[in-house]
């Protein structure tokens, strides 16, 4: 078996891993949406940022205490070092973006949040002094046209205001995730202790907020008694937050981080297609009003182009020592 053969299978395997993960994190754009439903429809006078924050820091906190409980060695300063550094800016990014989206359109926001697919690239080449392979660039073009239909991008009302400068901002944040994934000082770092530092530093970084904007106690008891919280909450701890970022963490490593942002593209496409099917389902389970979305040729066009752009990442060649894979630390 050759070297080039086996970093080629890995790289392949950490494609599939990371489209997994984003399968996971479309999912759970539904179980968001149905959670803020089934909260703020029963009690109206809750706010917004007031149960975004409180779902931030339940899941991540949940899921911080998970991992800990499983995790037989605990952090050493590299990975205190990581965690940290995917924590704030992960953490700050879902802060950015969720206030960006009261100032500018959904589709907009949707799209330039995606920012890190042209961002990512840009970092590559001034960093290596090289323009990035064909490959990249072909792909990251086919996303962004896909993104920008799937979005229903709108040149014309397109403007940088408070909104779109924010949601930028987030993108530069989720930028920073990935790039500190990528850093090859931390190649070695194990999954599972990284996780842990940066679940915990996600939900300190949300607490915050969750105190300012709560009005008493009654806040958090008006959450618990809404139609089906607890079940969310414990899905979101399990499937987009425990099993996305677990695998983000573990697989990131065998990929460039220009190909990571590609991939992660995808978790639009499989969020839109989420969202034709399992609105009604979670409606009827909880008694909520949260129905479907429809299948437009824009979801199918632009689904398809950013699917097209990961089969080209993940089965075209990439070029020599593009992204080594190390030898495995324990999970």
């Amino acid at each position: 078996m050759s070297v080039a053969g086996d970093a080629a299978r890995a790289r392949a395997r950490a494609v599939l891993a990371l489209f997994v993960a984003c399968t996971l994190w479309g999912f759970g754009f539904v179980l968001v949406k149905a959670f803020t439903t089934a909260t703020i429809d029963g009690e109206p006078r809750l706010a917004s940022w007031f149960v975004a924050s409180f779902m931030v820091c339940a899941r991540f906190g949940a899921a911080g205490v998970i991992v800990w409980a499983v995790e037989r060695s605990r952090p050493e300063r590299g990975e205190w070092i990581q965690g940290l550094g995917l924590g704030a800016s992960t953490g700050l990014g879902m802060v950015l973006q969720t206030d960006g989206l009261a100032y500018t359109n959904a589709s907009t926001g949707a799209f330039l949040t995606q920012g890190y697919v042209v961002l990512l690239p840009v970092v590559g080449a001034l960093w290596t002094l090289r323009l990035p392979p064909f490959r990249i660039m072909g792909s990251a073009t086919l996303v962004l046209a896909g993104l920008a239909l799937l979005s229903h991008l709108d040149l014309q009302t397109l403007r940088l205001g408070r909104g779109e400068a924010e949601t930028l901002a987030a993108a530069a944040c989720f930028t920073a995730q990935i790039l500190v994934l990528d850093a090859r000082r931390f190649r070695k770092n194990r999954t599972g202790p990284v996780s842990f530092v940066m679940f915990l530093s996600m939900a300190l970084v949300a607490l915050p907020v969750s105190v300012a904007t709560a009005r008493s106690g009654a806040d958090v008891s008006a959450i618990l008694r809404a139609p089906g919280s607890l079940g969310l909450l414990a899905a979101m701890t399990l499937l987009p937050t425990l099993g996305s970022f677990l695998l983000m963490n573990r697989f990131q490593r065998h990929v460039t981080a220009a190909e990571a942002g590609i991939v992660y593209a995808t978790e639009p496409v499989i969020a839109s297609a989420s969202a034709l099917f399992f609105p009604a389902v979670l409606s009827h389970l909880l008694g909520i009003d949260y129905p479907n979305e429809s299948l437009d040729p824009r979801l199918v066009t632009g689904g398809a182009l950013v699917v097209v752009a990961n089969f080209l990442l993940a089965f075209t060649s990439a070029p020599v020592g593009a992204a080594p894979a190390p030898a495995e630390p324990a999970p």
